[in-house]
């Protein structure tokens, strides 16, 4: 084979070769003009950058609008930055939340009850002894007094507390004022019932050895209050004072506490993020678009610049 012969498996001819044609110049860039705009997908469009099917926006109608407009999975309006803070949970008319507090308020009254047979099962009695007019300390200066008006101070206190908790959680719809006044309310009942029931626990026997005991014979008195009571203002304004009022405190302190821990500016609670109907992702910062794909082998790439 001659030197003039092409091999088969050549496609052309070499520059060197004799009859080959000269290489083309390379034809210098041309700086796209300002006022041109690029063609195909990496044109932007008249909306803005983020326009185009790439945004996850674009299937419902723009973030900047109506809040009615904003694309969302469920019903009713969604909620996001800068637009109306979820509802709360709606209030109850004024007649069914009168109902429910004077049902906290009789419910508490009544668990007086078990807090004065444990009153009574835990202060100690006091010994007395018979004398010709009544009975008298038989000791010089008892100690068992003191720990009846603690113990019902101790567990005044933990009831007001409990009392607190139990109508924050079972009494959401009657949350702030009312739900204050019932629960201060309902632990004053407690402890005006659990004073009388504790009190009277062996009363009757305590009278009953007053009167036929002869002189001299020790027996005890059951236990009763000394830092509290109700003392007659003139004669017929009642007026609670001491221990007695340490379960209204407590409670009172405790859904203070509460209210003022609560994360809800209503106290009630509201939807969550995330619920259904709900769009809490930001409408005044879009997402960024996905990243274009790397062009095709052969096809242009974007003018940079």
């Amino acid at each position: 084979m001659s030197a003039d012969t092409p091999e088969p498996d050549r496609t052309g001819r070499r520059p060197d070769e004799p009859g080959a044609p000269a290489p083309a110049a390379p034809a210098e860039p041309v700086a796209p003009s300002p006022s041109a705009a690029p063609a195909g997908r990496y044109a932007p469009s008249e909306a803005g950058p983020y326009a185009g099917p790439s945004a996850p926006w674009q299937a419902g109608a723009s973030p900047y609008g109506d809040p009615d407009a904003v694309p969302h999975d469920g019903p009713g309006p969604a909620y996001g930055v800068g637009y109306p803070v979820p509802p709360a949970e709606p209030e109850l008319p004024r007649g069914r939340a009168a109902r429910l507090a004077a049902g906290g308020v009789l419910a508490l009254t009544v668990l007086g009850v078990p807090l004065g047979l444990l009153w009574a099962a835990l202060a100690p009695d006091t010994p007395v002894l018979k004398v010709p007019d009544g009975a008298i300390y038989a000791e010089p200066q008892p100690e068992q007094p003191v720990a009846a008006d603690g113990w019902f101070s101790l567990l005044g206190l933990g009831f007001g507390v409990l009392a607190a908790l139990a109508l924050w959680f079972l009494l959401r719809r009657v949350r702030g004022p009312v739900g204050l006044l019932t629960a201060v309310l309902g632990a004053f009942g407690a402890a005006l019932v659990a004073w009388q029931v504790g009190r009277r626990i062996g009363l009757a026997g305590y009278q009953r050895l007053l009167e036929t005991a002869p002189d001299g014979r020790a027996f005890g008195k059951p236990a009763d209050l000394r830092a509290g009571g109700i003392d007659m203002v003139l004669g017929v304004l009642p007026v609670p004072h001491g221990n007695l009022l340490l379960p209204a405190f407590g409670a009172a302190v405790a859904y203070t506490l509460l209210a003022g821990w609560s994360r809800w500016p209503s106290l009630r609670p509201e939807p969550a993020p995330g619920a259904a109907g709900l769009s809490w992702e930001s409408a005044g910062t879009p997402a960024p678009p996905a990243a274009p794909e790397p062009p095709a082998p052969g096809e242009a790439a974007p003018p940079r610049g």
